[in-house]
């Protein structure tokens, strides 16, 4: 693996679009995908966004030492894991590989594979257009849950608050309010790590 960009940040900030656009405008990155607990939502496809499994094979993958880092996340329809889990492919790789997850994921990622493979690319919009974004979301589920999107705003609030940034050495971040400049500025973060 040449380098590992890392795309995080607080919910409804556009980083799978970001990550989306990101991997057709470079095909040399290939995709890390992760793996969830979570029920499939709708548009989504298992292996793209994420492998959806559920908790008896991941606690057997944690068994088998595959799992790098696991998060758990107490929603309102119940507990919901996501996880990295080892890729020998990954390791014997020259590509340069992009994933999302969320700063916790990062910290973990970085101590396994080394600061100097990892590149952490935080996007961020506003609150308040985080929060209509979440609510526009939610309204296209089967079932909608405000109670879900708020308790997703307060969780990022507290894993993403200045100190958490801090320690995980993130000084920097990428503007979504206007996509066209979030991903010149993407390019550019790539450009700067595998001398594009």
């Amino acid at each position: 693996m040449k380098k590992l960009f890392v795309f995080m940040g607080k919910s409804a900030v556009g980083k799978d679009t970001l990550f989306a656009k990101t991997m057709s405008r470079h095909p040399e990155l290939r995709t890390v995908v992760t793996y969830t607990t979570r029920p499939i939502r709708e548009g989504e496809k298992n292996g793209d966004e994420y492998y959806f499994t559920d908790e008896e094979n991941m606690n057997k993958m944690r068994a088998d030492g595959r799992v790098i880092e696991v998060r758990c996340y107490n929603t309102v329809k119940g507990p919901w894991y996501y996880f990295t889990a080892e890729n020998d492919e990954m390791r014997d790789d020259d590509n340069p590989y992009a994933m999302i997850t969320t700063l916790e994921g990062y910290n973990k990622i970085r101590e396994y594979y080394g600061d100097d493979m990892v590149v952490p690319i935080y996007i961020t919009v506003p609150d308040i257009v985080r929060m209509e974004r979440s609510i526009s979301r939610e309204k296209k589920e089967e079932n909608p849950c405000v109670a879900e999107v708020c308790r997703r705003y307060l969780a990022d609030e507290e894993d993403f608050s200045p100190e958490n940034l801090k320690k995980a050495q993130i000084t920097e971040s990428i503007d979504n309010l206007d996509m066209d400049k979030a991903l010149e500025q993407i390019d550019m973060v790539l450009a700067k790590n595998l001398e594009i």
